[in-house]
């Protein structure tokens, strides 16, 4: 038996329990251990003024809710600028957003894309705090109130919001794979930000200051995850807030879901390649720890390694290597059944609960070679589209 293909096995194998599991199992251990910081909810005459920026590309269906949504936050109307960006809309979104009075629209016929809209806003921010906000999720209505409350940390630099997905029904697939996937990334980002900081704010609800923004370059895929762990590089930690939550449906298809987790992570890889300094293990010695572990890994050597790993079991099989791993080879083969059934499924848009998490874990998986390949070619663009989604 090859000692190489054994090493190779082994590698491979710790490198997907690690980023799936044993990372989220290691700081939900340290969260445990670590005194969090505890934060008090500001009263009215103690907050601060906040300056809301709502991006909108055609999203007429929603901005009028939306901004009916924001305006009735329960935030004191004299602390808040609300700032609509609805350049390149062909739908009226820029005659809605224009018909509030107490919003002030910005708008351009020419569409540069999402990155481009936040720093054209940025350049009109009055206040010294800015939430970014989605224009179709909706806001719970102390929220903005529970982030602003946590600057009174002067080491915070930025605070997101949880996430909230809501499924169109019990049959979505798209829908209840994408929840199912950001219950997970709540668990991770809770901890994460109890132990040291976020890696990547939700770009639904974020908030920071606005003092540590540097403009974004115009073809930024992945604006908020960009700005969030830039503040990060400042030496600022970007707090969690699940107390704060922005809801929006979730993908009306899997076809939907699928565009949304290839550009995701054809901006995961150029994000990589425009944030170098995280990898100084000298200078942010748990930050990179996190960002590498978090991040990079999910988005780089783990899919690497699933596809090795199912090459080297069935190596080892054919050269007799024992019966542990004939035992992996089936659970292997099992699995890969099953989500092929799941994919059947998706097929027609429906969940079938046994086979359904093993599928989604492949999606998302193939998603982010797609995605590789897509950044490699140039072929993400960095203009936003309206997402087809459900309505929140």
């Amino acid at each position: 038996m090859n000692i190489l293909t054994e090493i190779i096995y082994w590698a491979s194998l710790l490198v997907v329990v690690y980023t799936y599991l044993g990372y989220g199992l290691l700081m939900a251990v340290l969260a445990r251990r670590v005194s969090g910081k505890t934060v008090r909810l500001l009263s009215d005459h103690e907050l601060m003024p906040v300056t809301i920026i709502i991006p909108a590309y055609n999203e007429a269906a929603v901005l009028g809710s939306k901004i009916r949504n924001t305006l009735e936050l329960g935030y004191p109307s004299h602390l808040l600028q609300v700032l609509v960006v609805t350049d390149g809309s062909t739908d009226g979104s820029d005659a809605i957003a224009g018909a509030f009075p107490q919003v002030e629209l910005l708008h351009s016929p020419e569409r540069l894309g999402k990155a481009m809209a936040i720093n054209k806003a940025m350049e009109l921010a009055r206040n010294p705090y800015v939430m970014i906000t989605d224009a179709n999720a909706m806001l719970n209505p102390e929220g903005l109130k529970w982030l602003v409350s946590h600057y009174a940390d002067a080491d915070v630099g930025g605070v997101s919001g949880e996430k909230r997905v809501l499924a169109e029904g019990d049959d979505s697939t798209s829908g209840a794979g994408e929840g199912l996937y950001w219950k997970y990334e709540s668990f991770l980002k809770k901890n994460d930000a109890i132990v040291n900081t976020l890696v990547g704010a939700a770009g639904e609800m974020f908030s920071f200051r606005r003092e540590l923004f540097s403009p974004l370059e115009p073809d930024t895929i992945l604006d908020d995850f960009v700005l969030s762990l830039r503040i990060c590089e400042q030496g600022y930690r970007v707090a969690y807030e699940p107390r704060a939550w922005a809801t929006e449906g979730g993908s009306v298809s899997i076809r939907e879901e699928q565009k949304r987790k290839i550009r995701i992570a054809a901006g995961g890889f150029q994000a990589m390649s425009r944030l170098k300094s995280l990898y100084n293990v000298r200078k942010h010695p748990l930050l990179a720890f996190q960002y590498i572990s978090h991040r990079v890994l999910r988005w780089t050597l783990t899919p690497l390694c699933l596809f090795l790993f199912v090459l080297v079991n069935i190596v080892l099989v054919v050269q007799d290597g024992g019966d542990w791993y004939r035992f992996t080879l089936l659970v292997q083969v099992l699995f890969y059944s099953a989500a092929v059934i799941g994919w059947l499924g998706a097929r027609i848009n429906t969940k079938w609960p046994l086979v359904f998490i093993p599928y989604y874990f492949l999606f998302m998986n193939w998603s982010v070679l797609a995605g590789w390949l897509k950044y490699r070619r140039g072929g993400q663009s960095a203009q936003w589209e309206k997402a087809g989604r459900g309505i929140s």
